[in-house]
């Protein structure tokens, strides 16, 4: 290799390396000794190329987009109040039209995973723009052509509809601000690049338009490289499909565009496994990822793959209109605002749980500095630009947090303090199920759900709550005397014990939440009491860590140590009646849109009773999540803020029981 570095062939006459000396008779030699010794091993080493087909990759690409990457499509309104408007996930995402924007343009329909065709496109695209654009700007590249078109004024050089009629030409129904015809005036560069941008733009949103309306398609997405999440280019396009299809189809964008046909190309087998965009690693609209090669910036998209594959919950009452955060902070500026500051000022309390986490470790200290640093420049980021990744949301940065974590290699930084909490509710929990035992039915019942209240309290995600623990003797009595008297704010406790009073329920399936007195003293004697009225119960456990919330491996070791304490847990256990699943998930909030596949079949097949706990889990996300089968939620208000916004106060109680509708 470092022969073929030399430079023969720029040699002279006399056919000799002017660096190494070589003559063609030496490299001949040389080919020859290659040919007959290495070239065996070269082929063991050669790196195999797979050729994949270009639009075969383009709809994979953006159907797992679709399916697998949180807020991925937007519509996008320029100057609107909010700009992007972040699309729900949709388990039914055919069929649907995609535009592919590079050099020229595609249009394809696509019906299922491997029903698609081509019906169509056109030669106007992204390098008919560059083209043109070179030759009539001093523009040196396509982005430079991009915000030359973002500074210029196309009424200069377009003529419109009112320079033609004087305003609006109103037996046509055509507006005097649209182009009557491009080009049509006089100019400078950044005029011509705008009129160039709209040209192309408007061309290619009409030609898409005329396309899902000829196979009545009401979707259209926008991929290729071409728009580059420019806002200019995206308010174009929609301005024209909107107009030409007089609000029939909707312009769909993706935050991913350019990355279609890559995604495609490099996953195998990608329905096996979940998929989770890391925001620690990945771009946000309208930034780059700075890299070390030769000092390039460039839009990068950091995919984690999880265990099996993910599914809607089939219990949610309307999939297609579900929404797992309670508030979408992209659109409520107070609770943006709030928020931001409150994780930014929370940085140091996970930087130093980092490094206690691993006392033995002589870098913990640095990394767990490293990542505060670009936690807190994500944090100042999305203050300036919310919309970068999705619709903001209090999950979404909790999740970032978590991918932070894991990035300076800090997978579990609560697992000692988790099992230290374990261990210290374990003790406690034989006297508690005799005192349990002791009441009367109706007083049990509320004792019950109390108690899962009581153990709810101990969230170390919770600022407040997280001090206590730490400054005070903090234990599961004093957590029971913290707690909002009844009524509580949100109060269906009535209703819920009257409930108990008819049958019992086929099968429960309880989301649960922290380790420790939250699992040991709330959770599993409330699910002790289901087993006990006939009722099968799932507990259903992070797949993943995440703050101090137990994992599925976790939830199956502790089951263990309390099967040898109670009679009843055991004995569900040994006859299949209590089981724990894993939820596919590793953040301290629920997406019941990305369920491990197994626990979807599991609810679809015979729960009747929904179960959750947590703030996280029932009051960030799922607040007004709708059910098929019953629901109960249950959580502590542990932020001040949110519970004064809630009409509470600290330590305000949701207990929010919800039949079938």
């Amino acid at each position: 290799a470092e022969v073929r570095k030399c430079h023969y062939s720029t040699n002279n006459q006399l056919k000799k390396c002017s660096v190494c000396s070589l003559t063609e008779s030496d490299f001949k030699n040389i080919d020859r000794h290659e040919q007959q010794n290495m070239a065996p091993r070269a082929a063991m080493q050669r790196p195999r190329v797979d050729k994949e087909d270009e639009m075969a990759c383009l709809i994979k690409g953006c159907n797992f987009l679709l399916k697998n990457i949180s807020d991925e499509a937007f519509v996008f309104q320029r100057h609107g109040n909010p700009e992007y408007k972040f699309q729900t996930a949709d388990p039914n995402i055919f069929p649907y039209l995609l535009v592919n924007i590079g050099s020229g343009v595609s249009i394809m329909k696509v019906e299922s995973e491997d029903a698609y065709e081509r019906i169509g496109g056109t030669a106007t695209g992204g390098g008919t723009f560059w083209g043109l654009g070179s030759l009539l700007t001093k523009a040196k590249g396509f982005d430079e052509l991009l915000a030359l078109a973002e500074k210029g004024d196309h009424r200069h050089i377009d003529m419109l509809v009112k320079d033609i009629y004087g305003g609006d030409y109103k037996t046509l129904g055509l507006p005097g601000h649209v182009i009557a015809s491009s080009f049509g005036g006089r100019f400078s560069e950044a005029d011509i690049a705008r009129s160039l941008l709209f040209t192309i733009s408007n061309d290619i949103g009409q030609i898409a338009c005329l396309y899902a309306m000829m196979h009545k398609l009401n979707k259209v997405y926008f991929g290729g490289y071409f728009l580059r999440n420019h806002p200019l280019s995206m308010h174009t396009i929609s301005f024209s499909i909107n107009y030409w299809s007089r609000g029939q189809v909707q312009a769909l964008f993706l935050r991913h565009e350019g990355y279609l046909g890559a995604i495609g190309a490099f996953l195998k087998d990608a329905d096996k496994y979940s998929w989770l965009e890391n925001y620690a690693g990945s771009s946000g609209l309208h930034t780059q990822i700075p890299t070390q090669v030769q000092g390039v910036s460039m839009d990068q998209l950091e995919i984690d793959r999880g265990g099996s594959a993910v599914t809607y919950c089939p219990l949610l009452a309307h999939p297609a209109l579900y929404i797992p955060d309670t508030v979408d902070l992209t659109q409520d500026t107070e609770a943006r605002e709030y928020w931001l500051q409150c994780f930014e000022e929370a940085a140091g309390k996970y930087e130093s749980r980092a490094v206690s986490s691993q006392p033995m470790s002589d870098t913990a200290k640095d990394r767990a500095r490293k990542f505060k640093e670009k936690y807190v420049s994500r944090l100042q980021y999305l203050k300036r630009q919310p919309f970068a990744y999705g619709s903001l949301s209090v999950r979404s940065m909790l999740d970032t947090i978590e991918h932070y974590m894991r990035e300076f290699d800090f997978p579990d930084p609560y697992l000692e303090q988790k099992q230290q909490e374990n261990e210290k509710a374990l003790r406690l929990l034989s006297k508690r199920l005799q005192w349990l035992d002791g009441l009367e039915w109706s007083p049990r019942q509320e004792a019950l759900v109390t108690s899962v209240l009581a153990g709810n309290m101990f969230d170390w995600g919770a600022q407040e709550v997280a001090q206590l623990m730490e400054n005070t003797d903090f234990g599961f009595y004093e957590a029971r005397a913290k707690i909002q008297a009844r009524p509580w704010l949100v109060d269906y406790l009535s209703q819920w014990m009257e409930r108990l009073k008819g049958p019992p329920h086929k099968c429960a399936a309880i989301f649960v939440d922290n380790s420790g007195i939250d699992l040991v003293l709330g959770i599993l004697p409330f699910a002790r009491e289901l087993l006990q009225r006939g009722t099968e119960v799932i507990l259903c456990a992070n797949s993943a860590p995440a703050l101090n919330d137990v994992t599925h491996v976790e939830l199956v070791g502790v089951l263990k140590q309390v099967a040898e304490i109670c009679g009843v847990i055991r004995r569900g256990l040994e006859e299949g009646r209590l089981v724990t699943m894993e939820t596919g998930q590793g953040g301290p909030c629920l997406d019941l849109s990305r369920l491990d596949q197994s626990l979807a079949a599991a609810l679809q097949e015979k729960v009747d009773l929904v179960v959750i706990e947590g703030m996280g889990r029932a009051v960030h996300t799922n607040l007004h999540a709708v059910f098929t089968c019953e629901c109960l939620k249950m959580a502590v208000i542990k932020n001040r803020w949110l519970a004064n916004r809630l009409g509470g106060d600290m330590f305000s109680v949701i207990c929010k029981y919800e039949p079938v509708r």
